[in-house]
């Protein structure tokens, strides 16, 4: 008896371990820090230490990218520097002096995660590193990125003060999978770019295993690694219209990691359609009935059993006194979603008004004929 009540705890430890506790459904990783976030509502699935700012390697490269993309110079020939050609680290082998491509070094960055592209994109569309950086950190603040502090476009550990999360780089990576042009360069498998001093062309095999062979569903990423940083992975899946960020930092077993984050995510949660775009019909407060309504619908990744926890509330303005339509502004109140006691979406409530009618030739003329006429009885 003894024995069995000893094999029922050992038992219990080992599945304790399987499954620590997190936020989520998702238990087995092998990460120090970890996310897995839904790309179209920005939905955090699983967290693991994701608010806790680490070293990140060359997963830096996603901010780079992005800026690079929205400078609006990827056709532009860039000259490398010599101070450019000269970076440690993972390189494209660029030569100082060359002309190439910023679209082809941004391709190189993604793929190759070459260190002298990066500080050629940094010197070409920030005028130099620190400039770059600046411009770096700028975007980081908008995009709302709070625990993150960039120094450089690579990711090298050369500056202490180069830092991020691995909520902060899901967002970064949220907001960049918005480009199309970003979407496209993260995606692709193999690249090939002119090389200027050869007779073949330079090819580059992206480095993301999860995008060339491991994962079907996969659809980019970044990966990174640095001594003091350890391995680092940002990658994006898609089933349908569901689409998932995975983040990791210090994962020893990154590729299994978010092949595990993934699968979990895809088979515990659905996109749910909560408000349909246009007329609300729910509205029943006969001013409004019939003439409001919603411009964007809104979905929501929920597992089975929130789907009956979410619960939608009208907030209206009071109608005008006169009840005249003309005084009625075009947002008229809101529509707030919850799940359980979880605000977790605003919506602005639209008024339809009803188009003036266009006055005809006759009725112009009319009008000024009544006018005239009643200047004469009163004055």
């Amino acid at each position: 008896m003894k024995r069995k009540w000893i094999i029922v705890l050992l038992l219990g430890v080992l599945l304790l371990h399987h499954f620590p506790v997190s936020t989520g459904a998702v238990g087995s990783v092998s990460a120090r820090n970890a996310i897995l976030m839904e790309q179209q509502s920005g939905r955090v699935l699983y967290e693991k230490k994701a608010h806790e700012p680490e070293r990140i390697a060359s997963i830096t490269k996603i901010m780079t990218a992005i800026l690079a993309i929205e400078s609006g110079k990827l056709d532009e020939k860039v000259k490398v520097s010599s101070n450019a050609a000269g970076t440690e680290g993972s390189s494209l082998y660029l030569e100082p002096g060359e002309k190439i491509l910023l679209e082809d070094l941004v391709y190189g960055l993604m793929l190759r995660s070459g260190n002298d592209s990066a500080v050629a994109i940094a010197e070409s569309v920030g005028g130099s590193i620190e400039g770059f950086a600046f411009l770096m950190n700028q975007k980081a603040e908008e995009i709302g990125m709070k625990n993150t502090h960039f120094a450089n476009p690579h990711g090298l550990d050369d500056h202490e003060d180069h830092y991020s999360t691995a909520y902060d780089m899901a967002l970064l990576t949220r907001y960049a999978m918005n480009n199309e042009t970003y979407r496209t360069i993260a995606g692709t498998k193999i690249h090939r770019a002119p090389n200027p001093n050869e007779s073949w062309e330079r090819v580059w095999k992206n480095k993301n295993r999860l995008l060339t062979g491991l994962y079907k569903h996969s659809t980019g990423g970044k990966t990174g690694y640095t001594k003091r940083a350890k391995r680092t992975l940002v990658s994006t899946a898609a089933k349908d219209d569901f689409e998932l960020i995975a983040v990791t930092l210090n994962g020893p077993d990154d590729w299994n990691d978010h092949i595990y984050m993934f699968e979990s995510g895809f088979d515990q949660y659905d996109i749910a359609e909560i408000l349909s775009e246009g007329s609300i019909k729910e509205v029943k407060e006969s001013f409004y009935k019939g003439k409001v309504y919603l411009e964007h619908s809104f979905e929501y990744p929920l597992t089975s059993e929130e789907e009956d926890m979410v619960k939608v509330e009208y907030k209206l303005l009071n109608p005008p006194e006169n009840e005249e339509e003309r005084n009625v502004p075009d947002v008229v109140g809101k529509a707030e979603i919850h799940l359980g006691s979880d605000l977790i979406k605003e919506m602005p409530i639209y008024f339809k008004h009803q188009p003036e009618e266009k006055k005809s030739f006759f009725d112009f003329f009319r009008n000024m004929f009544t006018s005239v006429l009643g200047m004469k009885v009163d004055g």
